[in-house]
């Protein structure tokens, strides 16, 4: 009896382990595993050879809103650094690396000729991650649009930019597309649209007058929806210039990127649960309604009325089935408050049409600035957006926890949100969604959107009070590689991530939000 007592235990001790422990071969051979950065936030060199500024150039230097200091100028001097910083990445075993284009390193006014060197750095840089043998996967606007194109005509508020947007678009399809095979137009469009044209507090900074920010110019009103009318055409303008003339000879996919929420009714009311499908409506259909359907949902129509553009059969004709897979970027959940009221109000806010109110999901365990790892909420909003939109190839493009900037190399909080949110892709394979691919946000500390260079989301800590700026792997770093090498981890890091596991699989919040 004492021996089939402990032929169970241990049974039931490797499939304990089983559960938890994570390989790279449970994954496809093409699915890729990868960090990802953008241009601003890591290159540096901003007054070097031919770049002018671009909005976010412009936002830093006005002060960031008042929200923090700092700005992009030197950041972690990537564009000196970067055959050192592909190095660490292919010792890291990194498959692929996302990286953003700088419009106004390559193309300085946003139209008109190129520059040379900005091309010879994006060259130069793509042939490094390739001769590592890592993909290159490219942003072409991660929230830095030139300064002279908004000081010009407004930037996305006009729909002058989807010309010039297109022909920038072509210039990187040609001098680039015979090496890179994953395009993504613009990054967390949905965001941008808000916090740069709503709340004014991101750039290009624009809103209606506030007590609550700085704009000097703006319409919170109308700017984001034709902010993100323009997006759209621009992207399906973009897209058919790549499938009609690039996409058969180069073998390349293109796509888009958008911040997913997890998004959950603050009560079981069948006010709040209609709240939360209204909210998905505006922040995720109202592009994807455009990409899959050709226009936007009804209730967009309805709350915005006139304020809201409308498509010709043209552009719904330019826009529809123009993304080849989608990017997906996922970090917090919101509750979600049915609020009515907020349609009564004259002259509203974007916002405000979504007649609902927000709070932020932070657990009573959760230590400030960290993320909470919610794995159950980011699969059911993928299977939401499955049953919405069909099974389109999805890339993971952004996932990552934040922490203080000089907090500790023994980052556990990071390990264990990436140990569960990659074991939560197993969990998505497995049920048939069409995940390609996972890119921790970020390879190394970046200038962040949001804290500057006070938060980190890094896998490589990178020394600001060094004049170097040198770059320290993270306890996180060693998990990733490991797991990417198939290599036995540590066993206190295993410890670590099962115990995590454990006490996630017994928390009955993330298995009972809806």
């Amino acid at each position: 009896m004492m021996k089939v007592l402990a032929v169970i235990e241990l049974v039931l001790l490797i499939v304990h382990h089983c559960a938890h422990a994570l390989s790279r071969d449970q994954f496809p051979p093409d699915f890729v595993f990868g960090a990802s950065t953008s241009a601003y936030q890591i290159e540096g060199a901003a007054n070097e050879d031919g770049r002018k500024p671009s909005t976010w150039d412009t936002f830093s230097h006005s002060g960031n809103g008042k929200m923090y200091a700092g700005d992009g100028d030197v950041a972690c001097d990537h564009y000196h650094k970067y055959k050192e910083d592909v190095k660490l990445m292919a010792n890291m075993g990194l498959e692929g690396y996302r990286f953003s284009i700088s419009w106004s390193r390559l193309i300085p006014d946003g139209r008109g000729p190129v520059n040379p060197k900005g091309l010879l750095f994006y060259s130069n840089l793509i042939n490094e991650l390739i001769s590592n043998g890592i993909e290159a996967h490219v942003t072409l606007n991660h929230f830095d649009l030139p300064q002279a194109l908004e000081d010009e005509y407004g930037g996305w508020v006009s729909r002058r930019v989807v010309k010039d947007f297109t022909k920038y678009a072509e210039v990187c399809f040609r001098e680039f597309g015979d090496r890179v095979k994953y395009w993504t137009t613009l990054n967390e469009a949905n965001v941008n649209v808000v916090l740069g044209y709503d709340l004014g507090v991101m750039q290009p900074q624009r809103c209606s007058p506030s007590p609550l920010t700085n704009c000097s110019r703006g319409n919170s009103s109308t700017e984001p929806y034709l902010a993100a009318h323009h997006m759209l055409l621009a992207h399906g303008s973009a897209a058919r210039v790549y499938r009609e003339k690039y996409q058969g000879m180069q073998h390349g996919l293109i796509g888009f990127n958008l911040l997913l929420l997890g998004f959950l009714p603050q009560t079981n009311s069948t006010e709040d649960i209609m709240a939360v499908q209204r909210v998905q409506d505006f922040s995720i259909g109202c592009f994807m309604n455009p990409f899959i359907f050709g226009d936007y949902p009804d209730i967009m129509k309805k709350n915005a009325g006139s304020r809201l553009p409308s498509f010709t059969q043209k552009e719904s004709n330019l826009v529809k089935g123009s993304i080849d897979f989608l990017g997906i970027n996922f970090y917090f959940s919101l509750y979600v408050k049915d609020s009515p009221g907020n349609l009564q109000k004259e002259n509203r806010d974007c916002l405000e049409d979504v007649a609902a109110k927000f709070q932020l999901y932070l657990p009573n365990d959760i230590t400030i600035p960290e993320v909470p790892i919610t794995p159950n909420v980011f699969l059911r909003t993928l299977d939401s957006l499955r049953s919405t939109y069909g099974n389109i190839p999805i890339f993971i493009q952004e996932n990552g926890q934040q922490t203080a900037h000089n907090s500790s190399l023994n980052d556990w909080s990071r390990v264990n949100y990436l140990h569960a949110y990659i074991g939560s892709i197993v969990d998505a394979l497995r049920s048939g969604l069409n995940v390609k691919g996972y890119f921790v946000w970020s390879f190394m500390d970046t200038f962040e959107i949001v804290g500057g260079y006070e938060l980190s989301y890094g896998l490589y800590y990178v020394d600001m009070n060094d004049t170097n700026l040198r770059r320290q792997p993270k306890l996180s770093a060693e998990w990733y590689s490991n797991f990417l090498k198939g290599k036995l981890m540590d066993p206190k890091i295993t410890k670590e991530t099962e115990k995590n596991a454990s006490v996630l699989s017994h928390n009955p919040w993330l298995h009972s939000a809806t």
